[in-house]
């Protein structure tokens, strides 16, 4: 399984393989490391966030945003071009087929792990199928806390 987080020491991010017999998670490019818990991993199942602790992960699609909005830019860009030229057919189907290819991107990624208190990403995860989509509810009550702690509240997960 791999896993990819941010520091929280020298705010960097890292990425590392994870197995069951994992005992410390280190960053690279600092000291920090934190002692893994034997409940945290098992069978290859990710029980508890490995940088922070946190039991609440919520899968996603492992879909790059960079892509996403240059798709989107793209197909708004050539649409209102064909549009300005009064080519309505070709407006809508330009609009239609880069929907489909989203529909296809989306239908063909593989799920992600992501905890909702530090953004720490894990692929290939046994459980990923299990666990539950985005909460927004939960995402509120861990950003909540970041600023009761007088922390910033992280705008982007680590891609």
């Amino acid at each position: 399984m791999e896993m990819a987080f941010l520091c929280p020491v020298c705010e960097e991010q890292t990425q590392c393989e994870c197995n069951d017999q994992m005992e410390t998670l280190e960053c690279r490019h600092c000291d920090w490391s934190r002692t893994v818990p034997d409940r945290a991993l098992q069978d290859g199942a990710v029980r508890e966030c490995l940088a922070c602790g946190c039991e609440d992960l919520w899968k996603q699609r492992d879909f790059p945003q960079w892509l996403g909005i240059t798709l989107v830019a793209v197909a708004a860009t050539l649409s209102t071009i064909a549009w300005a030229m009064y080519e309505n057919v070709w407006a809508i189907g330009i609009l239609m087929g880069f929907g489909l290819l989203d529909y296809v991107f989306y239908a063909i990624m593989p799920d992600v792990l992501v905890c909702y208190r530090c953004r720490a990403r894990y692929r290939h995860s046994a459980n990923e199928g299990s666990m539950p989509k985005f909460n927004h509810e939960t995402a509120e009550r861990y950003r909540q806390e970041e600023i009761r702690l007088g922390k910033t509240p992280q705008s982007t997960p680590p891609q």
